[in-house]
């Protein structure tokens, strides 16, 4: 059977409960954000409600998404591997043309190359948070800078670096024109990626929107829209340390307002996608298009005094996240099937009539997608690389802290940042190459204790259940173990994390 054309969006860091079409969950603000088109978007599609992150955070999920690898038990961030199967490739070699869209600039650093040269072509939009784009003027808009939470510069003599990247990149931006902003420019050049293409056979195109990643600057209306505060005020904060927010001395007022340009940027990303889905439309285009659209990750926004992530627990607010696939065999519903990240890429190959690479992590969803199957997973499994490992069945969420003086290894082809001694000759099991093993140091707790949750009574993760049900504990102690055996982990992570 002919493969369809397949466009795949992800949204970097869109929380679930921002969406209309998931406002099931405790929210951390008290007003309605408006996402008119993903939530047309959902009614013709089926939306996964027990959807959860894999390896995190970005560049590892994006390898999940391109390379059916949940790799977070053997390597940290770094590049595509020589033996991974990417879907472009693959798409290409099953026929369709293949186009990256994107303003992620990640995929453009040193260390995690191989993610875009597959593609036939790539549009990326410059200037996120720290492209290394601009670096006039000397002396950008000091109130960007006095907004950022997270570095130490003087706004009225920055240095060269990080610290004022984004407030270069951005200094010809007009905040009264949505058009200069990222998401307004990945989405329209989209929708005329679409347009122009219309007469290939087949295709894949993948979207990749940094936005709604942090710094949080909007353009109006977006920045004015869910607050009474003057958005140009030096005292308030657009750019949040990744610490938590005692920690970092947010107030109130501008926790208050970190979260209103969230949600801007939401609306902001929500109403430029909407021209995807009126380019589809004009084509015609649904009875012959696979769209995903989902996120890596979501964001902490003050709960339990926690603002980004990386560094605290994996809560839902970060982990379980958002999918809406519309096929045109498919039917639009709620799918209460547990899923994992990592399965879009088997969604994405069978989409396409290409072949599906033996020995990869990912499971197709389009027999949920179509109706056909109600189950599909009996856990999903996630963390950071040599931090804890969780597990979900789909109700209990299960955060399991490790050895915090065990050493962990990488495993790879390269040698990626986070070497700390000497490499020995290894293998994997779900590749043939041989790679290297070298340690990385000791792992970190994300976690203090062991920690349990029923997410049924307690969506906001809020009571620890370890002393209190004491049979729940092990069965999801014994589910992780499972995972680990499963995915045949390395050794020493099983040992790490006591379970062996």
């Amino acid at each position: 059977m002919a493969g369809h054309d397949v466009l795949l969006v992800t949204i970097d860091s869109l929380r679930r409960d921002f969406l209309g079409a998931y406002r099931d969950r405790p929210r951390v603000c008290d007003y309605d954000v408006a996402t008119p088109n993903l939530d047309r978007f959902a009614e013709r599609a089926a939306v996964f409600e027990n959807h959860y992150a894999g390896s995190l955070p970005c560049m590892p999920q994006r390898r999940e998404f391109m390379c059916g690898i949940q790799e977070f038990l053997w390597r940290p961030w770094g590049p595509v591997e020589p033996y991974d199967a990417t879907v472009p490739a693959l798409a290409g070699e099953a026929g369709a043309v293949t186009q990256l869209v994107t303003d992620h600039y990640h995929y453009f650093e040193h260390g995690s190359h191989g993610y875009y040269e597959d593609y036939d072509g790539f549009e990326f939009v410059r200037g996120h948070e720290y492209d290394h784009w601009q670096t006039a003027p000397r002396f950008p808009d000091e109130r960007l800078l006095a907004q950022d939470n997270r570095h130490d510069v003087d706004p009225a003599d920055p240095g060269p670096g990080r610290a004022g990247a984004y407030a270069r990149n951005v200094a010809e931006f007009d905040d009264l024109d949505e058009r200069d902003f990222f998401a307004p420019k990945v989405f329209s050049r989209t929708a005329e990626w679409l347009r122009d293409n219309d007469e290939w056979d087949q295709w894949f195109c993948y979207v990749d929107s940094f936005d709604v990643h942090e710094p949080f600057h909007c353009p109006e209306p977006y920045a004015s829209m869910y607050t009474d505060e003057d958005p140009t005020d030096r005292e308030l904060v657009h750019w949040p340390d990744y610490a938590p927010v005692e920690q970092q001395g947010l107030t109130d007022r501008q926790l208050e307002f970190v979260v209103s340009q969230f949600a801007g940027k939401v609306t902001m990303v929500d109403r430029w996608f909407g021209r995807v889905l009126d380019r589809l439309d004009r084509q015609d285009a649904w009875d012959d298009t696979v769209v995903v659209v989902t996120t890596d990750h979501g964001e902490m926004l003050g709960e339990h005094g926690f603002v980004m992530k990386n560094y605290m627990p994996v809560y839902d607010a970060i982990a379980n996240t958002p999918l809406m696939v519309h096929h045109p065999d498919g039917h639009a519903g709620r799918v209460d099937a547990l899923t994992s990240a990592v399965d879009v890429y088997a969604t994405l190959l069978e989409s396409l009539d290409a072949e599906v690479p033996n020995r990869t992590h990912s499971r197709s969803l389009l027999p949920l997608v179509r109706g056909d199957a109600d189950h599909h997973r009996d856990y999903a499994l996630y963390g950071y690389f040599g931090a804890d490992a969780c597990v979900t069945d789909g109700r209990y969420t299960y955060f399991h802290p490790g050895d915090t003086d065990a050493t962990v290894n990488i495993y790879s082809t390269m040698h990626m940042r986070g070497k700390d001694g000497e490499a020995e000759v290894d293998s994997l099991p779900y590749a043939d190459d041989a790679v290297w093993r070298y340690p990385a140091g000791s792992g970190r707790r994300q976690a203090a204790e062991p920690m349990l949750f029923d997410t049924a009574e307690d969506p906001g993760q809020e009571r620890n259940l370890v002393d209190e049900r004491p049979a729940e504990l092990e069965r999801m102690r014994g589910l992780l173990g499972d995972a680990l055996a499963e995915l045949d982990a390395p050794a020493e992570q099983v040992e790490r994390f006591g379970l062996s």
